[in-house]
């Protein structure tokens, strides 16, 4: 009788195929000494070599962490099959340890970040070193500052104006793309005139021109911010709403005789909500991005609350003796962006239906 060679619909392996034992066991020694290995690369690079040229100490610690990635990369397909996206799983990992440090902030072991004078009294060294295993994991700045502490307020006010923004922006664009997209005629072609015209002014110019007369506050940040994505969704509403409202559902609810306030909000709206969604991850990457700019330059939210900017924007003037005051925020906010975009590309291909045609 012959095997079944069908796909096995959650791991990936072949229904029917025989597993060597023997291949098994290798890959499973392989995992167990790269996790081993990585581990032990990184905490060489970051805490045993201190006296150790800094060039050796990156080079052994991204050693570490490619060899770590590589064996759990190894475990996930042994368990999920050759289908497992690791990538996308550790993502998704990063995303919700971010979200959450930024939520439960004020409840973290962590030292003090926010206000300078509170270190005078304790003692706090300034511009330590990294030390993981000390009460500054990540160092001190030059005012005696926890730069993990600044990490992870600075992820709570990027977060609160990137997802306000595009909250806004969605609120605001997504209904006026709908309403342009369904009645179309002289009506979608102002919404395209003025939604071309915001699109042709230069964003940067914008944002410099509202931040200039605006309070910096997280919540004018998230109002400046939507104002430059609400013709993205303005766009992004109305061509769907378009290729919805040829669909059979909405032509039978028509034939029903159902109203167009029915048709919008219970036919379109639904359908059209999940697109728009999906993008959201990666508008969200973009502001977080352009917020930092902003910090950086001066002229978004300045001290005492912590933002990735002005953290970098601050410890650029000793990057040559302590990199790492540039390097924390930095690398954050590259994770978080990447794993963003990561988690934005796949809900596009579950949720968006032009990607799912491709």
């Amino acid at each position: 009788m012959a095997a079944d060679t069908s796909l096995a619909p959650d791991t990936g392996y072949v229904a029917g195929e025989v597993v060597d034992p023997l291949s098994h066991a290798n890959r499973l020694m392989r995992v167990t000494i790269g996790l081993i290995g990585g581990v032990a690369a990184i905490i060489v690079g970051l805490m045993v070599l201190t006296d150790v040229n800094a060039g050796y100490r990156v080079l052994l610690t991204v050693g570490g962490l490619v060899l770590l990635f590589l064996a759990i990369d190894s475990a996930g397909k042994l368990i999920r099959g050759p289908l497992f996206e690791t990538g996308l799983w550790l993502s998704v990992v990063w995303v919700a340890i971010v979200g959450l440090s930024a939520a439960f902030a004020d409840f973290l072991p962590i030292s003090e970040a926010k206000d300078a004078s509170a270190t005078i009294f304790d003692g706090t060294p300034t511009l330590k070193r990294p030390d993981l295993l000390s009460a500054h994991p990540l160092g001190t700045d030059r005012q005696a500052l926890d730069v993990l502490g600044g990490i992870i307020y600075g992820a709570r006010v990027s977060l609160q104006v990137s997802v306000l923004a595009v909250a806004i922006g969605i609120l605001v664009g997504g209904t006026i793309g709908v309403i342009a997209g369904f009645f179309r005629g002289r009506l979608d072609t102002g919404v395209g005139v003025l939604t071309d015209s915001m699109l042709a002014f230069p964003p940067l110019i914008l944002l410099l021109a509202l931040a200039s007369v605006m309070d910096r506050s997280p919540r004018n940040m998230a109002i400046a911010l939507a104002i430059l994505g609400i013709p993205t969704y303005i766009r992004l509403a109305r061509v769907n709403t378009m290729v919805f409202a040829e669909r059979e559902f909405v032509l039978a609810s028509r034939a029903m005789g159902s109203s167009r306030r029915r048709i919008i909000f219970k036919e379109l709206v639904p359908n059209v909500a999940l697109p728009i969604f999906s993008y959201a991850f990666i508008i969200i990457a973009v502001l977080i991005v352009a917020e930092a700019s902003l910090s950086f330059l001066g002229l978004g939210i300045q001290r005492p609350d912590p933002t990735w900017g002005n953290m970098i924007a601050a410890g650029q003037d000793d990057f040559d003796r302590h990199p790492h005051l540039v390097f924390a925020p930095g690398i954050a906010m590259f994770l978080t962006v990447f794993a963003l975009n990561r988690v934005g590309e796949k809900a596009r291909e579950l949720w968006d239906p032009r990607q799912a045609n491709l």
